[in-house]
């Protein structure tokens, strides 16, 4: 059975990018170092990467080629997609989606992208880890982690370690 986890990060205040969609707070931070927790160690332990429409938006404005190549991607839509940047499938319905992320064997589901497609899950029981990197980043606005939707959960808090001046790793289960 396919774990379903998340990898994201927020500034100090509990924000994943500002309102207009930028990411500098973050992709500009000097010498940050992840090492065993770099993106790249973690997008090798997974196989399928699911994302709402308004990430798949988002990451297909980018020049360059689709960052996903090698990996199943599911965008959770009920509108087409023209002209796709790279391969994917598309899916409305969360129920069955999860219970076809669940019959998965061939590696972890990362879901992708801001708090609300993860909070959808969260709501389902369906999200079994989450790593969030709290950057030392206050940018007073923005778009939140988890959008306010009422859920209340207690997490269990399996490591916090500190990576650098900047950055903190905290990795919590919801099984």
């Amino acid at each position: 059975m396919a774990r379903i986890v998340g990898y994201i990060a927020t500034s100090l205040d509990g924000f994943i990018a500002t309102a207009d969609e930028n990411l500098d707070w973050l992709t500009n931070q000097p010498g940050l170092d992840l090492g065993e927790h770099d993106y790249h160690h973690f997008i090798e332990t997974i196989q399928t990467v699911v994302m709402g429409r308004a990430t798949y938006d988002w990451v297909a404005k980018f020049p360059g080629d689709w960052e996903y190549a090698g990996k199943r991607v599911i965008v959770v839509t009920s509108r087409p997609i023209e002209n796709p940047k790279g391969p994917l499938e598309t899916r409305s319905d969360i129920g069955a989606l999860i219970a076809e992320l669940r019959a998965l064997e061939d590696g972890n589901v990362w879901m992708l992208g801001g708090g609300k497609l993860q909070m959808t899950f969260m709501e389902r029981g369906a999200l079994d880890e989450i790593e969030v990197y709290v950057m030392s980043e206050i940018i007073g606005g923005g778009i939140p982690l988890f959008p306010p939707t009422g859920l209340r959960a207690s997490p269990k808090l399996k490591s916090a370690k500190m990576l650098g001046p900047a950055c903190a790793r905290l990795q919590y289960s919801f099984t």
